[in-house]
């Protein structure tokens, strides 16, 4: 199959890169010329653990290729997949769909033949409506149809996920575009589980999951608090929560508050679409609430531990909202940097294994950049993990300790035990212990 994937992000490009590993011949197409550029030289833009080498297989069979040019990637294209982004607005929180229905409104115009037109990205309930309507206007002679065929791949493990999918989900409300994204993913037939729904119905369905999750991880969270005050460890509770069929043990890890590109995008645009619509939903901005506070309780017990310093240094490792991911987007790491930095005295000296350079273009020269680990705890008085790499796992407490002018640690994702950082000499603060 021809397909034309508009976008080369997080979404855009695995997909892309996804589809091609699949047999078909997949034209990527972005406006940046300079992302396109450094695509057609095999450069890759973006980390995720596995995209290169898959990558560089697809270009080198011919499977795969790149462009700025819309005509040139739509007008053979048998599937045309949106895959740009849906970012908050800046005040009402809404998914701001100017993107995509520019996207939309450009590719009617080289639309040759029938021709089915993929959302991937989270969109708002009707917007498949929107693209029928922004097309058919452009293009009154178009054949097409507008299919909902949302994304669930997690950002770190987004090639595991797209050729291990938990369901694959369709939104189409006609016979004929089932046929076409039942072909696509021929592959996967009687491995995975394959719902065809009304578009409407797939349009609500990556918003419900997204928000569910978050409303576990703030409630997983809220559970740690509890357990903080009263003795209880939040991971033994966890494990018994989780081992209810009902619960399952995923998403019960306590943290810094959910980040991401998804997360906190979702779940205020599901809550807006609800005051829209006039319906209560109260679970969901309970979480948004709770999570933006999260983050500033999290600041606060990093900047507790140095109270009693004037001009302390600060050791911060991991910028990424997640390991796996060079992603800073929404990052809670980032969200509680940002509240440390606003307070006056701390120096702050940073070190992620993939992010340095989003950090830098969104922090500037506020933080000092680390080569690895150990030079970041170089003469801090306190050492802090914001995000669950397993390269910080792998670290020498003891070599660790050594480094710094005072023995702290503030673990917000629990990567060691409190027994192993003490005996290492660490005053050690975790979460929910």
């Amino acid at each position: 199959m021809k397909v034309a994937i508009i976008g080369t992000g997080y979404v855009g490009l695995p997909t892309g890169v996804g589809l091609a590993e699949l047999g078909n011949q997949v034209t990527c197409i972005d406006r940046e010329p300079r992302k396109i550029e450094a695509l057609k030289a095999g450069k890759i833009t973006l980390f995720e653990e596995g995209l290169e080498e898959l990558f560089h297989k697809n270009i080198k069979a011919g499977r795969i290729c790149f462009t700025t040019s819309m005509k040139e990637g739509v007008e053979t294209a048998d599937l045309v997949i949106i895959a740009v982004g849906t970012p908050p607005h800046p005040i009402t929180k809404e998914a701001d769909m100017k993107y995509i229905h520019a996207a939309a409104t450009e590719l009617a115009e080289y639309l040759q033949g029938y021709t089915v037109i993929a959302t991937k990205d989270a969109v708002p309930v009707g917007t498949g409506d929107d693209i029928e309507q922004l097309i058919s206007k452009k293009n009154p002679t178009a054949e097409f149809d507008v299919v909902s065929l949302p994304e669930f791949l997690r950002e770190g493990f987004a090639v595991h996920d797209f050729f291990h999918p938990d369901r694959i989900v369709v939104g189409a409300n006609t016979q004929r575009a089932k046929e076409v994204i039942a072909e696509l993913y021929k592959p996967f037939k009687g491995k995975t589980n394959m719902l065809f729904v009304k578009r409407r119905s797939s349009e609500t369905i990556k918003y419900a999951s997204n928000a569910f999750l978050a409303i576990k991880i703030h409630y997983i969270n809220e559970m740690a608090n509890f357990c903080e005050k009263t003795g209880a460890d939040v991971y033994e509770v966890a494990q018994g929560m989780g081992l209810d069929s009902r619960i399952g043990p995923k998403f019960l890890n306590p943290g810094p508050g959910y980040g991401g590109s998804c997360f906190p995008k979702d779940t205020n645009a599901m809550a807006f679409m609800g005051r829209v619509n006039g319906v209560e939903l109260s679970l969901i901005e309970t979480a948004i609430k709770g999570n933006a506070v999260r983050k500033k309780e999290m600041a606060k017990r990093v900047l507790d531990s140095v109270v009693n310093q004037k001009t302390p240094k600060i050791a911060v490792l991991g910028l990424a909202f997640k390991g796996g991911t060079d992603d800073c987007r929404e990052s809670p790491a980032m969200e509680i940097l940002g509240e440390i930095l606003a307070v006056p005295g701390p120096r702050v000296t940073v070190y992620d294994p993939k992010a340095m350079e989003n950090a830098k273009a969104l922090l500037g020269d506020k933080v000092q950049y680390a080569q690895d680990a150990y030079e970041a705890a170089r003469g801090a008085d306190v050492v802090v993990i914001l995000t669950e790499w397993n390269q910080f796992k792998k670290l020498d407490l003891a070599k660790l300790a050594t480094v710094m002018h005072h023995k702290r640690m503030v673990d917000l994702r629990n990567t060691f035990r409190t027994q192993d950082a003490t005996a290492a000499g660490f005053e050690y603060v975790g979460v929910g212990k």
